[in-house]
């Protein structure tokens, strides 16, 4: 029996954690893979308060050494649901069954697929979602960047460290990024940008990705662009399948929580990129996990 799982090691479920170790609780994580999450497929940090720059895996890593101090207990695997049993929380995976009085979700988001012909095909042999694993197979070569967003063109900038060209393709005529990131990819000479346009067709040969087809939204008009690879990022989907029968979020997925990052079911808490929120940042999950751990020990502290 647990008094707390959280379900993630990003910097929101390993900050939850660590205030709620600190707090002499029993404490577990669960992760289906490396801590950080997200952030280690960043290459270059430089918004997070106390460091210029830093790289995403070095930041995980000194997250997570605390948690190894406090004792707290890393479990492993993919969460199928959360069963809500009163006092009792009954978290799932395909392996084993985990009793626990509080659970805190921090499991996330994923990267949106585009949907369109040939990204199925050709996903990891030319389609990525992540500039940080995969720009270095890609060098010397023509690439395509979808998407307007911070993540969008800081990822392009990365890939310009290997690639011959990047161009950024975007269904807008203006980019969404912070204002510092577009200065940067304006000035940058190996960037280009399509606007108002739409991919439309991921092609290859049987091996990789050799060109993509292009609609211009405007005009409907439709030009084919050789690449030697797509790199996608075009919004985020919530990880929330396990509780679809919670009834805890909103019609998109996303876990609808209060201020103090409590949802409608006593015991049940979401922080990070998986709750409804206006900003999804590093230092916003951050502080979601500090408000979760101290939520949970005034919670356990009431039950006792």
């Amino acid at each position: 029996m647990y008094d707390t799982i959280v379900i993630g090691a990003g910097p929101a479920g390993m900050t939850a954690a660590l205030y709620a170790a600190r707090s002499n609780l029993k404490v577990a994580t669960l992760e289906q893979g490396a801590p950080g999450g997200q952030m280690n497929n960043t290459s270059d940090i430089e918004n997070y308060p106390g460091f210029e720059m830093i790289s995403g895996p070095e930041l995980s890593m000194k997250m997570y050494e605390p948690l190894e101090k406090l004792g707290v207990e890393n479990l492993y695997g993919i969460v199928e649901a959360i069963k809500d049993e009163g006092d009792i929380k009954k978290v799932i995976t395909s392996d084993a069954t985990y009793e626990t009085k509080t659970v805190i979700i921090a499991t996330g988001a994923k990267h949106r697929l585009l949907e369109v012909k040939g990204e199925d095909t050709y996903s990891s042999r030319g389609v990525s979602y992540c500039a940080v694993c995969d720009g270095a197979f890609f060098r010397n070569q023509d690439l395509l960047v979808v998407g307007g967003g911070d993540s969008a063109v800081e990822e392009a900038l990365f890939l310009t460290r290997f690639a011959n060209k990047v161009t950024i393709v975007h269904r807008r005529d203006a980019l969404r990024a912070q204002k510092l990131l577009q200065d940067r990819a304006f000035a940058h000479e190996k960037i280009d940008f399509i606007w108002d346009s739409v991919v439309e067709e991921i092609k290859g040969n049987d091996l990789k990705v050799t060109s993509v087809d292009i609609k211009n939204v405007k005009t409907g008009e439709v030009t084919n662009h050789e690449f030697g690879g797509v790199f996608i990022y075009v919004g985020l989907d919530p990880v929330s399948n396990m509780v679809a029968d919670l009834d805890i979020t909103d019609e998109d997925g996303w876990i609808i929580t209060d201020d103090h990052m409590r949802t409608n079911r006593k015991g049940i808490y979401a922080i990070g990129d998986v709750r409804q929120k206006d900003l999804r940042q590093i230092t916003t999950a951050v502080g979601d996990g500090a408000m979760a751990g101290q939520q949970v020990y005034q919670f356990i502290a009431g039950l006792d």
